[in-house]
């Protein structure tokens, strides 16, 4: 009898006795059987009765097989057990727990305990040894959407009474059941890796005595598709299948292939049975039974499990039958009550799969016109969504209370308002709410709160630190006690108790660790001035209010919200003078703050506390200053005139308007020579055209005459902001500073960036001073920007930053540089001083009659000439030549070079100079030449055997000054420079140019050859191609040898030229070693210093660089001799595309951003980026990836002539066809339009709006950053560029994505009706233009816009933003033309209008209503000819109505006007529940519910049929309603009328639309839960701009007495910013709380979001502000300690303490060492704390305080031996009786709470003893 009550077979049950009743609950609860056909089930059971002993014999042999349900059941909290298996999807991982999605909605954790053993012991090993790097966090080893097998491990319920689910994955919890004998081959089971070995991984599958192995073949799949490439680490979850089990299963071979595991499918031969069943399993079925509720399946030869609604197949839905054979999986067992549950989604039938949380509803959306499907008894309600989705409820969010939940409301069919609270990703829904607290909640989560909104909260608690209140069941809040009033609190629990509601304003706002900080300061809630949230809102001559957060000898520091803060100086804190202002002022103090200056780029504000008008005038005179100077932005060229000479520079006004600037002595000139030259020789009244402003600082402009500055300016417009620029950007600078580590260069707009020691230039760098000085121009490129610290890294080096041709380098700076002399001269032959003109006169080459005047010790001469006089004319020892002259002798000299600086002028009396010939330079040459005369910026040199004298240029490159020795040239030296002259002459003398690498030594007899590994200076030798020769190695480098010949000759040996067969991946050169002796053949000669082959025929064969072969087929054979460098094209010609080669890495191009490779000795090789390889992780590092000298094996995709270079790639041949998927890097960002994406071969594709993401989304360009390199998709090919795609549906087009906005290819994909999203586009004159996807667009027209009036439409483009997601309906498609008609009005999209009453327009006049009044009167007059009406056929009565409807294009409720009195019959048809008229008069919006909740199913039943069909429905519809019926339906309507205008006048009632609150603002304008109400409501249907709209009116609207009001909206303003805005808008919000809130405070909750967060950095920086600001307040030290223990940092925290007491009072030292000591046993040593309190109670042994508190620590932390140590001290101290009788009433409830009888009755005698002895002291 048991065991068939406990395990029925079909058949009925008798009555059940008394002994079976109990557990006849537990079959309800499992099978949930309908009590309707109980009767029938005990008829059945009497018939069956005599087979019944049979049917218990059965089913004790077959106990292990499951009990076969009657009906599918939905899983719910009481049903569950620990133990019960389930199948779960990883929601979200956090540092120590996974959140675990579970069937029906359900949520589990999993805590990192609980992943597997390894796992468990690695990290105690890793936090052991400290090696807090090195740990594997659960992030790196779980993602979301991985399906995981999970047991139940703890129910229970929270500490607010939340019900908990703990979940464990471990494998020896989950696969407890199995066993070695139970193992089979083709299992699938899931398990975790427990050790990394060398050939594979040992897996964790929780079957004791069985070791699992995964060998890496069988694991490289899954980590090239699932792990991202990644290897597999200790505590990683796998599902995986057997491959072969031995030694009885001691030994087991797994498979982690995907298409293995996919495939999987449990068999009958696999032994499974109800004890070792497991949730995953994919298995046969059939289908037994069709119902309703789901499926009964049975599988497995007899096993049996159900299918409930909300797990069926969506596709398949109707089309199952009895016998039908499919697929399914093993939902969860539930081995109490013997029962599977199982599940038909196709996303779950393929194990390994990755589930995706459906996105079609965002979680806090209020969906309406939910139709219940279906009603789970006990359990829930199925939904499906007006888009055809479907969502789940839970019993618990059917309705506020159990009360109020009537079964009845929830019959098939019916409709409901409700709110999505989560996604559950098993049964790809939504889950709703309908309780009416949820949906009218303004806060689901802390996300939707925004700093400075103004909120009603209530008290919880009142702490010592502040107070607890709650803004909603799940949302708590803190008041900070500096915060619980404007002045402080000495007892706060005299104003406030605990349940009242006060009103606060948010203060801060972290959504990440859940923590909000308000503010109760009557001042700022109440303030009705404007709040300051961030530096931009600063506006000269605002007035706000702020509170004090320091107090300093020069004056106060204020904050507002949001971290704005401002200084107040001295001489603006009063209108009287005011000396010492921390007598006037204190920390906390609210003030009322005038703006006068603000610089939000910089964060500096500048406030005045004086009276307004004062303050109102300083500020207008900033304005006109900051007016004056903003006429003159950064950029722009101007004129300027001298006015006075300073220190380091020039005082000059600019042109017209003599606006004063300052040009520093650096920026005169590109060349510091004549920057010095200038400044000496310029004067008052000069004019200087062509100057550049460069920034202003202080109000003051700054000027730059730097000729590249200046170049640049004129190109474009300049960065301004870190943002504006991109990596790899050239642009010039100059040097701001020099420091040991680097050089930081300026740029235009105050931009400064490092250039790092190792960037400062290609040369070794020693000393950083030698190589750039202060004010030098340089040529800076980008490589790395920080676009959060608003840093940048530079490079100055010359290949990187340099000009292809560097001999047109120098020729530019050349000419420039004596333009800039000509300049000087023109202004010194203006002046008056004779001197001055007669320098301005001379030039190069002039020939000159001197007197010798004097000869120096050194050999320099001296002269004097009747031309010129008080100059300084000198000749060098060289250019005296060979002639002996003495003082008085004349002669003639040549003029070398003009010193207008030093009024210096170097001659030459050299022979050759004077009386050589002139010599004609034509064309290119080679030359020599004599260096004459050398300067920084110029060299004077002259033709050999001739006096024609030339100017070269000494400095080729702005960064490339610095020289070394032997690279210097002197005077007197012969050097052969390949000249390039230029029609350009400088006072007759040619400037020619020459660059740098073509200048070649002609090397004099007594100088030594320079010995340099790196050159390959050629030796003369006697070998030919095809020479044998022996040679020793003496170099060894990555892509070539050196090998040391006969004859003092050196040979190359080029990596290619080693072996004749490379294998890929190594280098050859490594396996070579200096000394080695090897025999090679001459294959070629090479020009020293060149990559130029010569042939053998060439004269200069004999000095080349022997190149050399080690092939051995080159050995066998003959060689032909090398290429030369002309003939190289043809070579090139011998590749072809698409072939493979073997080429070697060289180096990796920064700048270009390939990779350069070596094919031969002389063709190189070069592969871009995106081409290297398909893993994302070696692009961003691609120097790591490729060494130097590495064999690859890579594809030919280009051929160019171009330096030798041929492309290649090692992916093989890259196909940009449409529909490929390549790698791409993102170049640029337009916002509202889409992203330019850099794509492989040069090619450039475009990314639109549409076609980021499968689910559209606002700002879908906010998580795309520059230089990004992600996948994408081609998607179409144009001339220019190609479209691209990152839908995930594209790129991974392998998996099964969510798609809520399909991808529209054309205009044949709309129908007409069809609601569909996308962006908007553009405006133009007929309307708003819609972006659907990438190629098809649509019209909105203006009038199908809005419901308001719109006037300008200039009010379109404010409101409504470019790149803003929207809602449209198809109104009309043309196919033929590609045009689609578009709405957006609300009756259309069912979405909001994107306008409201907040934007002050005009509500357009409701026609429909109207004209269904209109019409409501002709039909009442009608009713007076009912014969007439009635005599109307039904059929006529239908063309009559299609006729109105195509006349007056209406639907809806006009039509149901006419219907309804025409006829009874059609009446009943369209109404058959509420047929009366009045009610659609009802003009508020909330009537509409009652209506449409019984029109929608008839309605929906309508359009679906014929006209035939409609017509045999209207006969055969009921019959007519007589008098009394109809009375009574109009009564009954009456009073829904009643109830409904009472709803409305009801003033609890929450409002739902737009128009409802700005009616509720009227009657509450200075409520600020109203608004703050309002602010949500937009933010719920994400219009975010709208929610600002709402908090800036609200701030106006606001009364200013009101101040807590206002501060509530503030912080609901800082909050939305929080959430919805960028970080810059955040940290300017913030900046301006400052202002408004206790700045100690703000900084606080500042760093505590950064802690939570994990910004552990900016914390420590913020952290390091607030000790410099507020050192002399306590709560900051203590907060950074709490921080600092949190972060295992305690040897930190004494450290931090010596440097508290040396700021903070002497009164404080004691109470700061008694708070540090609690901290440290709340979170570091318990031993130090003690020994802290130890030290102080040494010292004050009468602080009753801090004994208590030692005690309350110890009662926590110590051990009871310890506490009663300590209760002995106390009752020992010397102290007064009252304290002594408070320490021994601790004592005595300690021992009776923890004690016995004896030590309580001590405690009791001690206490007498010590009565007793103070007695007979007194007596």
């Amino acid at each position: 009898m048991a065991a068939e009550k406990a395990f029925p077979r079909g058949g009925n049950h008798k009555k059940l006795s008394a002994g079976t009743e109990r557990r006849g609950p537990q079959e309800d609860t499992l099978f949930g059987v309908h009590h309707d056909d109980e009767s029938k089930k005990r008829k059945r059971k009497k018939k069956l009765n005599p087979e019944k002993t049979k049917t218990q014999k059965k089913e004790k042999s077959t106990a292990l097989f499951l009990k076969r349900p009657t009906a599918p059941e939905i899983l719910s909290f009481k049903k569950l057990r620990v133990g019960t298996l389930l199948l779960g999807c990883v929601k979200e991982v956090t540092d120590f727990e996974l959140v675990i999605g579970l069937p029906h909605g359900f949520t589990g954790y999993v805590s990192v305990t609980n992943i597997c053993d390894a796992y468990t012991k690695s990290l105690k090993e890793q936090l052991d040894k400290e090696l807090s790097e090195d740990l594997t966090f659960l992030s790196d080893l779980y993602s979301s959407g991985m399906v995981v097998r999970c047991v139940v491990s703890h129910l229970g319920k929270t500490k607010a009474n939340h019900r908990s689910l703990k979940l464990s994955i471990n494998p020896k919890d989950v696969n407890k059941a199995l066993s070695p004998g139970a193992l089979c081959t083709g299992m699938l089971l899931s398990g975790c890796v427990s050790s990394v070995e060398d050939h594979g991984y040992l897996v964790d599958i929780g079957v004791k005595a069985t070791k699992a192995f995964l060998s890496q073949e069988k694991a490289q799949e899954y980590i090239k598709k699932r792990n991202r490439g990644l290897p597999l680490r200790v505590g990683q979850y796998l599902t995986f299948l057997l491959e072969s089990v031995k030694n009885d299963g001691r030994i087991v071979q797994l498979s982690a292939h995907p298409a293995d595991v996919a495939s999987a499918l449990a068999t009958e031969d696999q032994k499974w049975n109800l004890c070792n069943l497991l949730p995953g399993l994919v298995i046969r079925a059939e289908v037994q039974k069709v119902s309703v509720d789901g499926l009964v399946l049975q599988f497995l030869s007899g096993l049996s499990g159900s299918v409930d609604f909300m797990h069926l197949d969506p596709q398949k839905v109707g089309t199952y039958r009895k016998g039908q054979k499919l697929k399914a999986c093993i939902l969860y067992v539930q081995l109490d009550t013997k029962s599977a549950h199982l599940t038909l989604q196709p996303l779950l039938l393929q194990p390994g799969s990755v589930l995706r949380q459906p996105n079609v509803h965002v979680v806090g959306e209020v969906v309406e016109d939910c139709t219940v499907l279906y009603r789970h008894k006990g359990a829930g309600v199925t939904f499906q969504l007006q888009d055809g989705s479907f969502a789940y409820s839970r019993k618990f969010h059917l309705s506020d209370t159990k009360l109020l939940f009537n079964p009845a409301m929830f019959m098939e069919g019916t409709k409901h308002r409700g709110r999505v609270i989560d996604q559950s990703a098993m049964e790809q829904m939504s889950l709703l709410s309908l309780k009416t607290s949820v949906i009218d909640a303004p806060f689901l989560n802390y996300q939707d709160i925004t700093a400075g909104q103004l909120i009603e909260c209530k008290i919880i608690s009142l702490e010592k630190y502040g107070m607890h209140v709650k803004l909603s069941e799940h949302i708590r809040g803190l008041v900070p006690r500096t915060h619980l009033a404007d002045i402080p609190l000495k007892n706060p629990k005299k104003i406030y108790s605990v349940g009242h509601y006060v009103k606060c304003r948010v203060l801060t706002v972290n959504s990440e660790g859940k923590k909000l900080l308000l503010t109760r300061k009557k001042t700022l809630v109440a303030s009705k001035l404007p709040l300051i949230t961030q530096y931009k809102d600063a506006e000269p001559g605002r007035s706000a209010h702020g509170y004090i957060v320091s107090v300093k000898p020069f004056g106060c520091i204020v904050r507002f919200y949001n971290e704005v803060r401002g200084l107040v100086p001295l001489q603006e804190l009063s209108t009287q003078p005011i000396h010492f202002p921390e007598k006037v002022f204190y920390i906390g103090q609210v003030v009322k703050a005038t703006v006068i200056k603000c610089d939000p780029a910089q964060e500096k504000l500048l406030l005045s506390l004086r009276a307004t008008e004062e303050a109102g005038t300083r500020a207008d005179g900033a304005i006109k200053i900051n007016k004056e100077s903003s006429m003159y932005s950064t950029g722009k060229i101007v004129d300027v005139e001298v006015l006075a000479k300073v220190p380091n520079g020039l005082e000059v006004s600019i042109l017209p308007k003599y606006v004063p600037a300052f040009l520093p002595e650096t920026h005169l000139s590109d060349h510091l020579s004549i920057c010095q030259l200038l400044a000496e020789r310029l004067m008052k009244g000069d004019i200087l055209s062509k100057v550049m402003c460069l920034s202003q600082t202080q109000g003051q402009i700054i000027l730059c005459r730097k000729a590249t500055m200046v170049a640049f300016a004129e190109q474009g417009p300049l960065p301004k902001d870190i943002l504006d620029l991109q990596v790899g950007m050239q642009m010039p600078g100059l040097v701001k500073s020099v420091v040991n580590f680097g050089v930081f260069v300026e740029f235009p707009h105050g931009l400064v960036g490092l250039a790092p020691k190792a960037a400062m230039s290609d040369k070794f760098v020693t000393n950083t001073e030698d190589h750039f000085v202060v004010g030098q121009t340089v040529i800076a490129k980008v490589t790395s920007l920080d676009e959060e610290k608003k840093r940048m890294l530079l490079t100055l080096k010359v290949s990187e930053c340099g000009f292809a041709e560097s001999d047109s380098e120098g020729f530019s700076l050349l000419s420039q540089y004596l333009r800039e002399l000509d300049f000087v001269r023109s202004l010194m032959s203006s002046r008056e001083s004779a001197v001055v003109v007669s320098l301005s006169q001379l030039t190069i080459g002039q020939r000159l009659q001197l007197v010798v005047n004097r000869v120096k010790d050194d050999g320099t001469m001296y002269f004097t000439g009747a031309q010129f006089t008080r100059l300084t004319v000198s000749a060098s020892r060289y250019h005296q030549g060979e002639k002996t002259l003495n003082p008085g002798m004349q002669c003639t000299a040549v003029v070398l070079f003009v010193d207008l600086l030093l009024s210096i002028v170097h001659v030459s009396l050299r022979q050759e100079l004077l009386t050589g010939k002139v010599i004609q330079l034509e064309g290119v040459s080679w030359c020599s030449v004599v260096v004459q005369f050398v300067n920084p910026d110029i060299c004077v040199v002259s033709l050999a055997g001739s006096s024609q004298l030339l100017l070269i240029p000494v400095i080729f490159h702005l960064n490339d000054t610095f020289l070394f020795d032997s690279e210097k040239l002197c005077v007197g030296q012969t050097i052969s420079v390949h000249l390039r002259t230029t029609t350009m002459e400088s006072h007759g003398i040619p400037v020619a140019s020459g660059g740098p690498k073509k200048v070649r030594r002609v090397k004099r007899q007594w100088q030594l050859p320079e010995e340099k590994e790196e050159e390959f200076v050629g030796t003369r030798h006697t070998l030919c191609v095809g020479d044998m020769v022996n040679g020793t190695i003496i170099s060894v480098r990555p892509n070539c040898l050196l090998v040391a010949l006969e004859g003092g000759v050196t040979g190359h040996i080029h990596v290619s030229d080693i072996l004749d067969k490379v294998p890929k991946g190594i280098i050859l050169t490594s396996k070579q070693k200096i000394g080695n002796v090897v025999r090679a053949k001459v294959i070629g000669g090479k020009k020293a210093g060149t990559h130029i082959f010569l042939p053998v025929t060439h004269p200069n064969f004999a000095t080349t660089i022997p190149q050399l072969s080690l092939q051995p087929s080159r050995l066998s054979g003959k060689c032909a001799p090398l290429i030369e460098d002309q003939q190289l094209r043809d070579k090139l010609k011998s590749f072809k595309l698409g072939q493979e080669l073997t080429c070697f890495v060289f180096k990796y191009d920064y700048v270009r951003k390939y990779l350069e490779v070596d094919v031969t000795f002389d063709i190189r090789g070069k592969i871009e980026l995106l081409l290297l390889s398909d893993d994302i992780r070696i692009l961003k590092n691609p120097e790591k990836a490729f060494r130097p000298g590495e064999s690859l094996r890579a594809t030919v995709t280009d051929l160019s002539s171009t330096y030798g270079r041929i492309s290649l790639s090692l992916t093989g041949v890259c196909s940009l066809d449409e529909g490929s998927v390549t790698l791409g890097i993102i170049e640029k960002i337009t916002p509202h339009v889409g992203v330019t994406i850099r794509l492989p071969l040069g090619k450039t594709g475009q990314l639109g709006l549409c076609d980021v993401a499968d689910s559209y989304r606002e700002a879908p360009l906010k998580e795309l950053t520059l230089g990004r390199i992600l996948r994408c998709c081609i998607i179409s090919k144009g001339e220019d560029h190609l479209a691209v795609s990152l839908r995930d549906s594209r790129v991974h087009s392998e998996r099964t994505s969510q798609v809520r906005d399909p991808e529209i290819t054309s205009v044949t994909d709309l129908r007409k009706g069809q609601l569909l999203r996308g962006y908007i586009k553009s405006f133009g004159e007929p309307g708003i233009f819609v972006s659907l996807s990438s190629s098809v667009s649509g019209r909105v027209l203006y009038h199908n816009v809005t419901n308001y009036f719109v006037e300008n439409r200039k009010t379109f483009w404010k409101n409504i933003p470019n790149g803003k997601l929207v809602t449209v309906k198809v109104l009309s498609v043309n196919k033929e033309e590609g045009h689609v008609e578009l709405s957006l009005l609300p009756e259309d999209t069912g979405k909001p209008d994107l306008f409201t009453q907040s934007c002050g327009l005009l509500l357009k006049q409701p026609k429909r209503a109207n004209n269904a009044e209109k019409k409501v009167t002709a039909n009442r007059k009608r009713k007076r000819r009912d014969s007439e009406s009635e005599q109307l056929s039904s059929k006529k009565l239908k063309i009559k109505k299609k006729q109105k409807r195509s006349e007056e294009n209406d639907s809806g409720v006009e039509v149901y006007c006419r219907e309804v009195e025409s006829d009874t019959n059609v009446e009943q048809q369209q109404r058959p529940t509420k047929p009366d008229v009045p009610r659609l008069q009802i003009s508020s919006s909330f009537a509409w519910d009652v209506s449409l909740n019984t029109i929608a199913p008839v309605t929906g039943r309508q359009e679906d049929m014929s006209s035939d069909s409609e017509e045999d429905e209207i006969g055969d519809s009921k019959p007519k309603m007589n008098r009394r019926e109809k009375e009574a339906v109009k009564q009954q309507v009456e009073k829904e009328l009643a109830k409904t205008e009472q709803q409305l006048m009801d003033p609890s009632r929450q409002p739902q639309t737009a128009d409802d609150f700005d009616r509720l603002i009227l009657s509450s304008p200075n409520s600020s839960i109203v608004w703050m109400q309002y602010m949500a409501f937009h933010l719920h249907t994400t219009e975010i701009e709208k929610a600002r709209a709402v908090a800036e009116r609200a701030l106006k609207t606001i009364s200013f007495r009101e101040e807590q009001e206002k501060l509530n909206i503030w912080v609901a303003f800082l909050n939305l910013e929080n959430l919805y805005g960028t970080e810059e808008s955040l940290m300017k919000v913030f900046e301006r709380a400052v202002q408004y809130s206790e700045p100690v405070k703000v900084f606080q909750k500042l760093a505590n979001i950064y802690a939570t967060s994990k910004k552990y950095k900016q914390a420590e920086s913020l952290y390091g502000t607030m000790l410099r600001r507020f050192r002399h307040d306590s709560s900051v030290w203590l907060s950074y300690a709490t921080f600092l223990l949190k972060q295992g940092k305690t040897d930190s925290t004494s450290t931090l303490l010596q440097r508290a007491l040396k700021s903070l009072p002497q009164r404080q030292h004691v109470d700061v060492i008694g708070r540090f000591a609690q901290l440290e046993f709340r979170f570091g040593d318990s031993e130090r704390a003690k020994a802290m309190f130890e030290n102080t109670l040494s010292s004050y042994p009468k602080r009753i305080d801090l004994w208590s508190i030692y005690i309350d620590m110890m009662l926590k932390h110590g051990s009871q031996e310890q506490i009663r140590h300590l209760f002995e001290r106390v009752i020992h101290l010397k102290l007064a009786p009252k304290k002594m009788k408070f320490f021994f009433k601790r004592y005595l409830e300690y021992e009776k709470r923890y004690g016995n009888e004896e030590s309580v009755q001590a405690v009791k005698e001690k206490a007498l003893k010590y009565v007793e002895s103070k007695s007979s002291l007194g007596s």
